[in-house]
């Protein structure tokens, strides 16, 4: 099968390319960088801007890809431009999203009250506030004011000359993770520190994770498997664990000897205390996509998490993430509480 890539060379664009390639199909990726990622020497180029769709349209009608994989669809206008330009072209387009789509992201931001129940299915309600991150001083990534996953969505899923499929994606972690989600936890296991404490909200929070080489196999089903047409998917291990046991378990992993303690936001000090609502859990049902597809991790969890740890502790990040959480390396006023309970 011919698979052409938009994107293909950032933190899981790679791990889906290899993944294809290794499955048997013939891979191009079209991104503006060429030759910078880890991929086969078979996997094809084909050099230019997103932006710029169109004016690739000969290039394209050439190729003849048989599924079009778009791993970095933003904005609505990204995606008309995208079926505007393979429609007639290939059989069908796959578009990457994520879970904050759901209403459920919204609660979890406090910009909504109504707790939602999980863990969150493919037709559980959508969030009513378009754009999450517009006006958004600190902006995740590469997001922009006109980011909107449900009009990417809308747009793929509407088209009746162009089917479409779309995959909701968890919070991925691995080797090349740009938000680095481990690391503050591992920099005071690896400080040796004696204690991470955590607000009970925040320990007992749950919330979906996937492994960046398993979420690419799972990709890799959806893009090849004619059964994924007009389909969305989630991805997601099938385990979600609290905060308070992610980071028992990379302590154990690592070695470490010290405890994760959970406290009342009342003993903690005011600055500590994020905007978040803990309340509302982050948990997605992946079973859709084990029954219709098959798919299976094929990393085990355990595995998966001393590779990314491993990778972590020899990158630790040049600047701060956009996740990092301050105050957990805040370890002055950590040693002051210790001393006061």
């Amino acid at each position: 099968m011919k698979i052409l890539v938009i994107g293909g060379t950032n933190f899981i664009g790679p791990a889906v390319v290899r993944r294809l390639y290794a499955m048997g199909h013939e891979v191009t990726v079209f991104n503006r960088r060429q030759n910078q990622a880890d991929l086969p020497v078979q996997v094809n180029y084909l050099k230019g801007d997103r932006n710029n769709l169109q004016e690739f349209k000969p290039e394209f009608e050439r190729l003849a890809p048989q599924i079009v994989l778009d791993m970095i669809p933003f904005t609505e206008g990204e995606a008309q431009t995208l079926m505007n330009t393979f429609r007639g072209i290939t059989q069908r387009v796959v578009a990457i999203s994520s879970m904050d789509v759901y209403r459920a992201y919204d609660v979890l931001w406090n910009r909504e009250s109504e707790i939602m129940p999980t863990p969150l299915m493919e037709d559980s309600p959508l969030r009513q506030q378009l754009y999450p991150y517009r006006g958004m001083p600190e902006k995740p990534l590469d997001f922009t004011d006109d980011y909107e996953k449900i009009l990417v969505e809308r747009i793929v899923m509407a088209d009746r000359d162009l089917p479409g499929t779309v995959i909701r994606l968890p919070m991925v972690y691995g080797a090349g993770d740009p938000r680095h989600r481990f690391y503050a936890y591992l920099k005071r296991m690896e400080e040796n520190r004696p204690v991470i404490l955590l607000e009970e909200s925040v320990a007992r929070w749950r919330s979906s994770y996937g492994y960046v080489e398993n979420v690419a196999h799972a990709i890799a089903l959806a893009t090849t498997n004619h059964r994924a047409i007009a389909q969305i998917y989630h991805v997601a291990e099938p385990e979600a664990l609290s905060e308070l046991e992610r980071i028992r378990k990379i302590g154990e992993l690592v070695s470490w000897k010290g405890v994760a303690i959970a406290l009342s936001k009342d003993l903690l000090p005011k600055e500590w205390k994020g905007g978040f609502n803990f309340a509302q859990h982050w948990v997605v049902d992946s079973s859709r996509l084990r029954q219709e597809l098959g798919y299976e991790e094929i990393v085990p969890v355990d595995k998966s998490l001393q590779q990314a740890i491993a990778w972590q502790l020899s990158h630790p990040p040049t600047e701060r993430s956009f996740w990092e959480v301050p105050y957990l390396l805040d370890y002055a006023t950590e040693d002051k509480l210790m001393s006061e309970l």
